[in-house]
């Protein structure tokens, strides 16, 4: 099963980590809408985010940005842990200095304004290969983003868990000198 966001998805600031449950977003591009329109439907958006869980959006688009100073600064206060979109941000050394993660494809100052609104929350998302449904896990650092299926995460927490064990056997023993073939033959991994 794919559970690896695609590549371009990247933390705006090196080192940043996410963690948390998945709420999901969608939403597509409309120029037929107002300023109005679009902003009101930006600030729903803001307003129904669940505090202690990360945002995916999948916006339908590559050109405008679905993150900013502002809505960082709203989602931060009312407890959201960050942003992850198949898409743009903009703002960008506003949201570094405010310490908020976000996770995106682009960055672009073209923001939703008359073009882009959101048009369904907390169903089911496809980003890449990826399926997406809110309650799913996420966890992103710079190495990219990964979403452990809710139904599994208790299992794929254990199989980690082990992983992570038999990988600090294997790193004592190769700082200690042993053979890399011979330490790939012991543990069955490198």
């Amino acid at each position: 099963e794919n559970i690896v966001l695609p590549p371009a998805i990247k933390a705006i600031a090196p080192g940043t980590r996410l963690a948390g449950p998945v709420w999901t977003v969608s939403g597509h591009m409309d120029r037929t809408k107002t300023r109005h329109e679009t902003l009101l439907g930006w600030c729903t958006l803001l307003a129904k985010a669940p505090s202690g869980h990360v945002i995916v959006c999948q916006p339908n688009n590559h050109e405008v940005a679905l993150m900013g100073e502002l809505s960082a600064q709203t989602l931060a206060a009312r407890g959201v842990l960050g942003y992850v979109v198949d898409g743009g941000s903009r703002d960008t050394d506003h949201v570094l200095a405010q310490g908020f993660p976000v996770f995106c494809s682009f960055l672009t100052p073209s923001d939703i304004v008359e073009r882009w609104i959101p048009d369904r929350y907390g169903e089911t998302v496809t980003i890449g290969t990826v399926t997406i449904e809110s309650g799913d896990f996420l966890l992103g650092d710079r190495d990219g983003v990964v979403i452990v299926p809710a139904g599994i995460a208790e299992e794929v927490v254990t199989r980690t868990e082990e992983v992570v064990a038999t990988e600090s056997e294997m790193r004592r023993a190769l700082i200690g000198g042993m053979d890399p073939v011979a330490a790939y033959n012991q543990y069955g991994k490198f």
